[in-house]
């Protein structure tokens, strides 16, 4: 079956910020195998990522290889996720359909703060 992947395009006004430190992800946990990167064999890590567009926000549970994650990053930095794709899955497990979408980015990169949004011309009519 053919793998669906889908560009996730983030306007240059969406504010993302970490929201938990990044873990390394587990192909076997109990034997103490890590996930790795099919390509390049960089070990995997997910992290949380809050998503901020106007008043609207997301959590996003995402992957990125180790060597995608910048030096200072921890919860509450503000980053720009780099080539991000969602993947939609789905599986029976135990009778039951499962089903969810997987985040993954190349890379994460720093800024310095919150994009500002655009500008507003505020109430018309409003007396000053």
């Amino acid at each position: 079956m053919a793998r669906t992947v889908i560009r996730v395009h983030v306007l240059p006004t969406t504010n993302v910020m970490t929201g938990t430190p990044a873990v390394p992800k587990w192909k076997d946990q109990e034997n103490g195998i890590r996930a790795v990167d099919f390509e390049t064999g960089a070990p995997l890590c997910t992290l949380t990522l809050f998503v901020m567009e106007g008043e609207r926000a997301e959590a996003l549970k995402v992957t990125v290889p180790q060597t995608g994650l910048p030096n200072g990053l921890h919860p509450g930095r503000f980053v720009r996720p780099v080539d991000l794709f969602a993947s939609p899955w789905a599986r029976i497990f135990n009778d039951q359909l499962q089903e969810g979408v997987a985040y993954r980015c190349a890379a994460l990169e720093l800024v310095d703060g919150p994009a500002m949004p655009q500008e507003t011309t505020g109430l018309e009519g409003a007396a000053a």
